[in-house]
């Protein structure tokens, strides 16, 4: 039977359940990759579970995002990683190294493996045909304590791409123009599999951009083939014995077609507040730019830098608009220097940053009051700039490079000729020095002490769903919500992801400032909400905080994936109104009761809420994650299983 490439890499690492869509399969973990501000949390998780060792082919534990070190908390955060590293067999990455998703690609992650993430752009990886997926710190730390990842089998989408980028049109605009197309829900329950005479002219780099930006779409994950590309890159990178050639079967079957034509692209950029609201450049000529941002994990490579400093030597930033550059990794900013293209950035005015996220999830370089602010990352929600009414748009290091230049957006076609796509040099320096290796041997691993400071606080154990649910509505939200409107990101907040305490108290701060005063008396609270509920970051603190808070349950229409996984791991039940237009019935403040003991996986049931009367809900629970949330939570389960 011809297979396309995901059901072969998914079939290769299964170990239970039905690979038909729709169904629950459980997978074998080759790699997991976490970075601090999930991190900490996720290995005071795996610590729990009480594993002497992860149980990984690899794990590797970055540092990347609390980076700014005001106070004591991010660098004890850091020091704990760094011992619970060495302590328990994980490969530790220091702050500065560079962003997690940049140095997988360049350092680890291989053809056909299955990788999964503590950050949402965990399908990074999927540029070299690894199966990689984001998900919850909880996830991460089981299956490096050995358990199997279980995911609900996704459809698979062929992206067959034609043709070849021409002019300024960049892999980013490929990503931004199938957002256009599908939606920031349009990923939802797929895999997007590139394939075509189109995705063989792309460079890894290239596809890694595409891949990154599939987490956008709200997709599982997205991959392209190991063919000639991924050679030439892995051997670039210094490890081309990690190459295997991986495609889908001729004649493979999928589940949907998407066609993109790459000759007919030009540049886009995504307006704000979201990443599908995609817009040519060319409508955007005269619009004043205050800022470009140049960096993330999306845009931060050697190739996207390099052309970027062509761009600007020799020129002069306009006035008036500030330009931040965040190098992907340190050997990304090696080469640069070894090459003389530091300066050109630096005589530019640029701004160059250290080689983390920074920018990207507010952690600096916020625009002005109201400011336009251009950047390369891959999300633009509301807020998470650092600045609440900043106008940010999204576009590739090429429309951000000009911006910067001419002060404004300008029509393409008065751009000249673009900068020849950069190749590797003949030599690329290593950086794995730099990597902190565990001890090798088992007894002397376990002799390290792991370090706390005062601001991690140890896992508090949740109870058990008693048999109905009388509750309180003390949330109504709209569509689109996403994981910054559930718990901002920035230095202050994202400071205390290891203190769950503490970082509740800001939990939709931004969107109600009443929340946590009403859902602590209430006590026993539901949350309502509309479409997509949940997007964006894999961030389990927007479950975990709210479970803290007494959040027992969510009603809405729909439901992103890494969120619903987080609520179902921390006990929060996860409901769906049977008929969406009930939404309206159902009012902020409202008492309801939920017959718990009547839940069936995948059942219908009813509400009683005061003032509507009584409101159909339904569910997409599988038998094992209705257990777990009976159970209060997935360590609850796993602990129970383990002692049965």
């Amino acid at each position: 039977m011809s297979m396309n490439l995901t059901r072969k890499i998914i079939a290769a690492h299964r170990l239970d359940g039905d690979m038909t869509p729709g169904g629950e399969v459980a997978l074998r973990i080759d790699q997991t990759l976490t970075q601090d501000a999930t991190g900490t949390m996720a290995h005071l998780q795996f610590e729990a579970i009480g594993v002497p060792r992860v149980r990984t082919e690899l794990s590797v534990s970055y540092v990347d995002h609390n980076t700014l070190q005001m106070g004591f908390r991010n660098p004890d955060d850091h020091r704990y990683l760094r011992t619970v590293a060495a302590r328990y067999g994980i490969v530790f990455s220091p702050a500065g190294t560079g962003i997690c998703h940049q140095l997988h690609l360049e350092n680890f992650a291989r053809p056909g493996r299955t990788l999964i993430g503590s950050d949402s752009h965990t399908p990074t990886a999927g540029g070299v045909g690894s199966l990689a997926m984001g998900a919850g710190g909880l996830s991460v730390a089981l299956a490096m304590a050995g358990e199997p990842y279980v995911i609900t089998m996704p459809r698979v989408v062929e992206v067959h791409l034609t043709g070849r980028l021409g002019g300024w049109a960049t892999a980013k605009d490929i990503i931004l123009h199938l957002l256009g197309e599908l939606s920031v829900k349009g990923g939802v329950g797929r895999v997007m599999e590139y394939t075509g005479p189109g995705a063989a002219t792309l460079t890894v780099p290239e596809r890694a951009t595409i891949t990154n930006m599939g987490a956008e779409l709200g997709a599982t994950t997205s991959i392209f083939p190991s063919d000639g590309q991924t050679r030439a890159f892995l051997r670039a990178m210094g490890r081309e014995e990690d190459f295997e050639p991986l495609a889908a079967d001729p004649g493979a079957a999928y589940d949907e077609r998407v066609e993109i034509d790459l000759c007919a692209l030009e540049p886009l950029v995504a307006a704000p507040h979201m990443p599908d609201r995609r817009v040519p450049v060319r409508e955007l000529a005269g619009l004043k730019v205050d800022q470009a941002a140049i960096g993330s994990c999306t845009n931060s490579s050697y190739a996207d830098l390099k052309t970027v400093a062509l761009m600007l030597a020799g020129r002069r930033t306009a006035p008036g608009t500030d330009l931040l550059i965040s190098p992907g990794s340190k050997q990304v900013l090696t080469m640069l220097a070894a090459e003389n293209l530091v300066e050109p950035l630096l005589a530019s005015g640029a701004r160059l940053l250290e080689c983390t996220c920074g920018p990207c999830i507010g952690m600096g370089g916020s625009p002005v009051s109201a400011g336009v602010s251009v950047r390369t990352f891959n999300r633009n929600f509301e807020g998470r700039s650092g600045t609440q009414d900043a106008q940010v748009y999204l576009a590739s290091p090429q429309t951000a490079a000009m911006c910067a230049l001419r002060g404004e957006f300008s029509d393409p076609a008065t751009w000249g000729e673009p900068p020849a796509a950069p190749a590797f040099p003949a030599r690329v320096p290593s950086i794995r020095h730099l990597f902190l290796a565990p001890p090798a041997d088992e007894a002397a691993a376990a002799a390290v002490e792991v370090l706390r400071g005062p601001n991690i606080v140890a896992l508090e154990t949740f109870d058990a769903l008693p048999g109905t649910l009388d509750a309180t509505v003390t949330l109504k939200v709209g569509d689109n919500i996403t994981t910054d409107h559930i718990l901002p990101a920035g230095a202050q907040i994202t400071a205390l992801r290891s203190n769950i305490p503490a970082i509740s108290e800001y939990i939709f701060s931004r969107v109600d400032e009443g929340f946590v005063a009403r859902q602590r008396q209430a006590g026993c609270g539901v949350i309502v909400g509309g479409e997509n509920y949940g997007q964006g970051s894999s961030r389990e603190h927007a479950a975990l905080g709210p479970r803290h808070l007494g959040v027992r349950a969510v009603l809405v229409k729909s439901l992103a994936r890494i969120h619903r996984a987080n609520l179902v791991n921390f006990g929060i039940l996860p409901l769906l109104f049977a008929d969406p237009a009930d939404y309206e019935r159902v009012a902020q403040g409202a008492a309801l009761s939920v017959p718990v003991a009547r839940l069936a996986p995948g059942g219908v049931l009813e509400l009683e809420v005061a003032g509507a009367g009584r409101v159909a809900v339904r569910n997409d629970l599988t038998e094992n994650e209705l257990a777990i949330i009976q159970a209060g939570g997935l360590l609850n389960h796993v602990r129970a299983r383990a002692g049965a």
